[in-house]
């Protein structure tokens, strides 16, 4: 009787083993591969949200090394002394000053200087438009974004529920296929929301900073119109003033 009981316990050991093996041995490979099953389950639509995803991703990165260079070319300190310059009477030292940079305000400052003689509010109206669509540039395609995440996401809503009715019909396979198809849905519309929001901050984000660069070129361009106008008057009175003394003096 006792080997007996120990032939049964042996030939059911080595069945029991690998059932206790296997649930260990495949859930790591669950979790390593979790992002990529719930891309496939997530339905055709999530390549376009992947597209997208990518897309604002670069433009995203893009515009941070750009403005990230920009802070790095300002010059305020420059566009202090070229208003010095041209509070003082000497434009050309104040035209020197502003040549030669990469600073978006001593640029416009430039280009109004140089011709100013011709048309100084045309010159800096191109200049500062110059720069605010460099500033600008890709704004576009992230607002496009932020509108077209979530319709991606409400469009993999709609296929996934319609996948799910689908297969109410067959009793066999509605459990499985009807929650395949609500969490179809469920991460379609998760994902298109997380991209939406994603895009949403940084766009706010540089949309803001293209509002405080404009409100910039639009001062200083003010502020050089002011400055040269007040030149241009004090020597209009200087001349007019020593015609009239000329005038007094020959009348004499």
């Amino acid at each position: 009787m006792p080997s007996a009981a120990s032939a049964v316990s042996a030939t059911i050991s080595p069945a029991a083993s690998p059932s206790t093996v296997e649930p260990t041995t495949a859930e790591p490979a669950g979790s390593k591969n979790f992002f990529i099953d719930n891309f496939k389950k997530g339905g055709p639509i999530m390549w376009p949200i992947l597209i997208v995803s990518i897309v604002a991703l670069t433009v995203v990165i893009e515009r941070c090394f750009w403005w990230g260079a920009r802070w790095f070319r300002r010059d305020p300190k420059r566009v202090e002394k070229v208003f010095t310059a041209i509070e003082s009477g000497d434009v050309n030292e104040a035209s020197k000053l502003a040549r030669g940079t990469r600073d978006p305000v001593l640029r416009m400052l430039w280009n109004g200087l140089n011709h100013q003689h011709a048309s100084l509010q045309g010159a800096l109206q191109v200049a500062a438009g110059i720069e605010i669509k460099r500033a600008g540039r890709f704004l576009v395609v992230m607002d496009t974004l932020v509108t077209l995440a979530p319709l991606l996401g409400l469009l993999g809503t709609i296929t996934g529920l319609i996948r799910s009715f689908s297969f109410l019909g067959n009793e066999e396979l509605a459990v499985q296929a009807v929650t395949g198809g609500i969490a179809e849905a469920l991460i379609a519309t998760a994902c298109g929301l997380g991209l939406a929001i994603f895009s949403l901050i940084p766009f706010n984000f540089f949309t803001s900073r293209v509002s405080n660069l404009e409100f910039e070129l639009q001062t200083a361009a003010t502020n050089l119109e002011v400055m040269l106008g007040a030149k241009s008057a004090a020597e209009d009175m200087a001349i007019h003033g020593t015609a009239e003394n000329v005038g007094k003096g020959s009348s004499i």
